[in-house]
């Protein structure tokens, strides 16, 4: 009766611990910190390497790229990050999380109310 008792506890420890191994589930925090520095030390190298004036284009281009790697990794998961960590791959999902990212951190730099011919 005593180890019914007992192996009762055990199976749903068992069970929760091997159903809390979702692969799914959001990154650490460390995997998040990682990815952003990594995400955007890259995509500054990218960058640059197109730019014809590297020095006054740097600030610039850091300053976007940290954003895009910020907006990127709030809901970043665990399989994107490995995946872009140790495989230095991407997803369907972090490619429009990307151009989503570009797209708000861009606005940013321009202009909200332009002139046209000196008109507001």
């Amino acid at each position: 009766m005593r180890t019914k008792k007992l192996l009762l506890p055990l199976l749903i420890a068992l069970t929760v611990i091997a159903c809390s191994d979702d692969p799914s589930e959001k990154a650490t925090s460390v995997e998040k910190h990682k990815f952003q520095k990594e995400f955007a030390d890259d995509c500054v190298a990218r960058e640059l390497k197109n730019s014809v004036n590297k020095v006054s284009d740097t600030p610039r281009i850091q300053k976007s790229c940290t954003c895009i790697a910020k907006y990127m990794m709030k809901d970043l998961t665990g399989i994107e990050a490995e995946k872009v960590l140790e495989e230095d791959t991407d997803t369907q999902s972090l490619r429009i999380r990307f151009d989503n990212a570009a797209y708000n951190c861009l606005q940013e730099d321009t202009v909200k109310n332009p002139k046209i011919m000196g008109r507001p």
